[in-house]
């Protein structure tokens, strides 16, 4: 997840990579499109940090930069990238399109952005992290090693890992700036009194482990994936706020109990701009699930919750929540069904409750 604040501060990134993204607009109405850099970006008194539970593919990396740097942000000074934090190669992204092609009609929804190949590879081991830059004589030897596991798999994979190694000894002497040890950093930051902001990325109900399993992300987008993905301790955390539209969206495949279908769909859709950073795909959409809301409530411990959009919802005579699950003869109201079986043919008890059919986008205090 990540942190931001408007004075001297440290904005993280825990877990995850290129598939998530974050569109910001600043005062101007610029558009900003991230994917690994952290927001604070945008912060000039910011550092940003990329923590060591995120999966990076390099060449995105510079990519931003560059993106961003022609739009006059500047990046060097300004972001850590943890030693610890592993590799996303090419063949990652080869191997994660060959695997949701071989899905066919059950596809998963990937983004084919190589992330769970990369996160594969980090639990059998043979991942190489960001510190490996400074190894160069094992690179190739361990690079082979990830390659030689992904073609037992798919032997048609084609990878010159030759001009791989070339393109990785030019990008460790570009990397060198960024490249430190971010849980010495941020412990050092948090004992000095500076602010940290962690902001996160994907959504609870993407979690590897208390998601929809197994139309899910690959890591841990809830409060677990901090603690792995910075080395940052529970009783550091001050407040942990969560963040969940007046609607519900979800990109990709899987159980979905209070989505909109239809025309009334599209427009949620088209008004509140739901396609995704990464992929441009469009969001589905659905009603705001107190369900779900509540159960993602006990896993990360909220201590406060920021609703937003809810601008979207103006044009409407009447907005649903869903309040509750039927399900095997149970009536759920805090709990979400493990398995993707009982989710698909969940009952939603909905609370329809009349709209405020007036614009509240300038809106900026309570009357």
């Amino acid at each position: 997840m990540r942190f931001c604040c408007c004075c001297c501060c440290s904005y993280c990134f825990s877990q995850g990579g290129a598939n998530a993204g974050h569109t910001i607009y600043d005062d101007k109405g610029t558009k900003y499109a991230l994917h690994l850099l952290p927001s604070g970006v945008l912060n000039k008194n910011a550092m940003n940090v990329i923590g060591n539970g995120v999966v990076v593919h390099v060449p995105a990396l510079f990519e931003e930069i560059k993106n961003m740097e022609s739009k006059g942000i500047q990046i060097q000074g300004r972001l850590l990238l943890s030693d610890r934090a592993h590799l996303l190669f090419d063949v990652h992204k080869e191997v994660d399109g060959l695997r949701e092609a071989e899905l066919a009609g059950n596809k998963i929804g990937t983004t084919k952005r190589g992330i769970g190949p990369a996160y594969a590879s980090k639990a059998t081991r043979n991942g190489l992290r960001v510190s490996d830059l400074a190894h160069l004589e094992n690179f190739t030897e361990k690079l082979t090693k990830l390659v030689d596991d992904a073609k037992a798999r798919f032997p048609d994979l084609d990878v010159d890992i030759g001009s791989e190694v070339a393109a990785y000894t030019r990008y460790a002497e570009q990397l060198k700036p960024f490249i430190t040890d971010t849980v010495d950093y941020l412990h050092d930051a948090y004992e000095s009194g500076k602010r940290i902001l962690i902001e996160g990325a994907n959504a609870t109900m993407l979690d590897v482990d208390h998601g929809t399993y197994p139309f899910v992300t690959s890591s841990n987008p809830s409060i677990g994936g901090i603690v792995t993905g910075l080395g940052l301790a529970p009783n550091k955390y001050e407040a942990v706020i969560g963040v969940a539209k007046a609607y519900t969206t979800r990109v990709g495949s899987g159980p979905y109990p209070t989505e909109i279908f239809g025309d009334l769909g599209e427009k949620v859709r088209e008004v509140g701009r739901e396609y995704g950073t990464t992929t441009g795909r469009p969001r589905r959409v659905g009603w705001l699930d107190i369900v779900a809301l509540k159960y993602v409530r006990k896993i990360n411990g909220f201590t406060h919750l920021n609703l937003t959009k809810l601008d979207v919802l103006s044009d409407l005579e009447e907005i649903k929540v869903g309040v509750a699950y039927k399900v095997n003869g149970k009536t759920l109201t805090s709990s979400v069904p493990a398995s993707i079986e009982d989710l698909e043919k969940v009952e939603v008890e909905y609370e329809t409750l009349p709209g405020w059919m007036s614009d509240i986008s300038g809106a900026r205090s309570w009357a």
